[in-house]
């Protein structure tokens, strides 16, 4: 599991199989990071790739985008299942016979409108909601449906506190949990809700508040 070294004399590195990565300055560099993803639907990524957002300056850089952990989809996933098997098992007993077949046609295709409409509400719920730590300030982009979405966000600056909660047998299995974020800015509290890794997201923040993106020490156990 990635963890974080900050400022950590020559003495304290570890000279046998572990390997420490620097703040990556090539592309080369950055392929090699713990945690970075060519995967468009990683809940975790350490620098990514082709990852961009409105308020975006020229100049600032992505170090790490997030999600809920992918497990939390398990409670819609395992709904739209049911839902997408329930005409089949509902067939076996006469629920629509006293209709004509077209008016079951309809009521089925209608029901699996409805499915439809529900697993991609959830999806883009997953998917859209995003937590984002640049070399310059943390984001947090509040996606409630298509035409309407929330962006907060804070200089790295006016970062005073960062503490993180993980509790309970599935969020210690699947290594998730909550990261608390207090500022001086106009929004006060951060919350990055479910997000894998919260130790080395904490750490992380840690780390740029302290001596900025250069400071950034990546060590692969």
């Amino acid at each position: 599991m990635p963890d974080i070294f900050v400022n950590e004399k020559p003495s304290e590195v570890p000279e046998k199989k572990e390997e420490i990565f620097k703040k990556p300055e090539t592309k080369d560099e950055v392929e090699k990071l713990p945690g970075h993803s060519h995967n468009p639907l990683s809940a975790f990524c350490f620098y990514p790739d082709g990852i961009d957002f409105e308020t975006r300056r020229k100049e600032e850089k992505i170090v790490l985008l997030m999600r809920k952990h992918i497990v939390t989809n398990a409670s819609w996933i395992i709904i739209g299942v049911i839902m997408i098997l329930a005409p089949v098992v509902l067939s076996k007993f006469p629920i629509l016979e006293f209709l004509p077949a077209r008016f079951q046609f309809v009521a089925i295709l209608g029901w699996y409108l409805i499915t439809t409409a529900f697993i991609l509400e959830g999806f883009l719920d997953w998917f859209f909601n995003v937590y984002i730590v640049t070399n310059q300030r943390v984001v947090d982009i509040d996606f409630y449906n298509l035409i309407y979405k929330e962006v907060s966000d804070a200089k790295i600056d006016k970062v005073q506190d960062v503490t993180y909660r993980m509790g309970g047998v599935i969020r210690t299995i699947f290594d998730y949990g909550d990261v608390f974020i207090q500022t001086a800015a106009e929004v006060p509290n951060f919350e990055f809700l479910a997000v894998p890794r919260p130790n080395v997201v904490t750490k992380i923040l840690e780390d740029l508040i302290t001596n900025g993106e250069k400071g950034l020490r990546v060590k692969i156990k």
